[in-house]
């Protein structure tokens, strides 16, 4: 299967968004989807297919991670499995245009980088039906009560999760946070959609596969147990 080439690019500042703020709008740059922050005409975009030349321009399977962060880990996953598409996601674009610079620096061709919202992109800018598998990577806990509210897994995302998923699909949630990990094996039970591929307690703390990341080497230096949290339509 034929991927574009991705052009030389040297510097962070190359990747510029084309407007200013008042005249904000998705925009698609050089495999780099940015979508503003207080953006509320979602449903004016069409899911360009992961198999338009924009994007990908061929059918290998294609796995999401939402924050994404830096990119370490899915850039090391884009570059040591070639077969499959990957997709980073991060709501921060400073965070994001690190992983597109790392992109176009090491000639990932089979890396699409998405900047916004996730419950936004999940609901709006992907394809239903498309992944076979997603990865959540230590999410924002917002440890405090009120703060709650502000947490990504939630049911909604849940079933927005399974609408862009092939069925067998597989889904990751992965948290340092003992008190995050238990809301999420909440709602995962109450959702129903999603199965878990462990018993009971439904995590595991060790996961030779996963690779590293930032965020992993930095809470297992600190001492916390990383939960791993794997579930399957």
């Amino acid at each position: 299967m034929q991927q574009n080439p991705i052009p030389s690019v040297k510097k962070a500042s190359d990747l510029r968004i084309p407007f200013i703020w008042k005249e904000r709008r998705p925009v698609l740059l050089e495999r780099f989807l940015y979508v503003p922050n207080h953006y509320d005409r979602h449903d004016a975009w069409t899911a360009v297919p992961w198999t338009d030349p924009s994007i990908f321009g061929n059918d290998q399977p294609v796995v999401l991670e939402c924050c994404s962060g830096n990119g370490q880990w899915i850039c090391e996953r884009a570059k040591n499995y070639p077969l499959i598409n990957w997709v980073a996601v991060d709501i921060r674009f400073d965070r994001s245009r690190k992983t597109w610079l790392r992109m176009h620096r090491e000639n990932l061709s089979n890396l699409y980088i998405m900047c916004g919202d996730a419950n936004d992109l999940i609901r709006f800018y992907i394809p239903k039906r498309s992944l076979t598998e997603i990865f959540v990577n230590f999410p924002d806990p917002w440890p405090k009560l009120r703060h709650a509210k502000h947490r990504l897994i939630q049911a909604r995302f849940l079933t927005q999760m399974a609408e862009v998923s092939l069925p067998g699909a597989l889904a990751t949630f992965v948290t340092d946070d003992e008190t995050y990990a238990g809301q999420v094996l909440r709602e995962l039970d109450a959702c129903s959609i999603w199965r878990p591929r462990l018993p009971p307690p439904y995590y595991a703390l060790d996961w030779p596969d996963y690779g590293t990341s930032y965020f992993a080497d930095l809470w297992k230096k600190k001492g916390r147990k990383i939960h791993f949290i794997p579930y399957s339509l």
